[in-house]
């Protein structure tokens, strides 16, 4: 096991993996946030991430983040959202728009086509076109 500070406290702890960057207490902290966001953001669902980041004392980069995970989703018909990391275009939540996604898949499935063994012809056995003879009794 990994023993790491946490970024929030200082405490050491036992790093498990990006899904526990701290340690439990400041998770269990970063957890409320989230809850006190996710209840905001139902109640206004028009707010936009600096409006929430504003009202809930939650900062912009931990509400992008949730965002990003795809924790959080901004409304349907939105103008707000988020950049796509690849071509820069809005969206409401991942980390990618559809367009990018599908392109990313296509290109992946042809990566993986072209490394398929393509199987070798059977070659013939030379034994297969021989006939039986037999030798003749003296």
């Amino acid at each position: 096991m990994e023993v790491r500070s946490c970024p929030g406290c200082g405490k050491l702890f036992n790093y498990l993996g990006p899904t526990t960057p701290a340690c439990p207490a400041c998770m269990a902290a970063r957890e409320e946030k989230f809850q006190v966001c996710k209840e905001y953001i139902r109640q206004n669902p028009g707010a936009n991430i600096s409006k929430v980041a504003e009202d809930t004392e939650v900062s912009v980069k931990l509400i992008k983040q949730w965002v990003r995970e795809e924790r959080l989703t901004f409304a349907e018909g939105s103008s707000v959202g988020i950049e796509c990391e690849r071509c820069g275009a809005n969206i409401l939540t991942g980390r990618f728009c559809n367009a990018c996604k599908g392109n990313m898949t296509q290109s992946l499935n042809n990566a993986a086509n072209s490394l398929k063994p393509t199987p070798e012809p059977v070659k013939a056995d030379p034994r297969e076109n021989a006939k039986m003879r037999f030798l003749g009794d003296k």
